[in-house]
């Protein structure tokens, strides 16, 4: 059974640790969490199976949106719902701040992320070419926004 709590902010090395499992191919290290984790309105949550961090997402209150600045599930514990309860979670807290919408990017070719995202009904705004970095290229971002208010999701 999976557990949500907040993410700490001295677990700046953990997320680095979790963040190379989730995404390998440009993983973000110690000292870049510990930035981000320290700028003012971060905050996020880990998902946890037992004593075994398995996801989180990492976000930012910007006093009139949020934006997830990294959501991750490991790959062994993905497709199980982890990565639906991390967004109900960061959407509940945006919400319990005021906020008015929640905005994150998005890689082009990842399908599974994007319906991850359609679920709760976050919507294109915008592109960004070229933005992520692939083995064999570089992918664009979609930028997509939910509005608070429109919302569909159990938080």
């Amino acid at each position: 059974m999976t557990r949500i709590s907040a993410l700490p902010r001295a677990a700046a090395e953990a997320m680095a640790r979790l963040h190379l499992a989730c995404f390998p191919d440009e993983p973000w290290d110690g000292p870049s969490f510990a930035r981000l984790l320290n700028l003012p309105g971060s905050f996020g949550h880990i998902a946890w199976d037992g004593d075994e961090p398995v996801g989180f997402v990492l976000a930012r209150d910007l006093a009139s949106e949020c934006e997830v600045l990294s959501l991750g599930v490991v790959p062994q514990r993905r497709r199980r719902g982890i990565g639906r309860e991390l967004v109900e979670a960061v959407i509940a807290d945006a919400s319990r701040r005021g906020l008015a919408s929640v905005v994150l990017e998005v890689a082009v070719d990842n399908e599974a992320a994007r319906r991850l995202y359609a679920a709760p009904g976050f919507a294109r705004v915008g592109r960004r070419p070229r933005y992520y970095r692939r083995p064999d290229g570089l992918a664009d971002a979609l930028i997509l926004r939910l509005r608070l208010n429109q919302a569909a999701c159990s938080c």
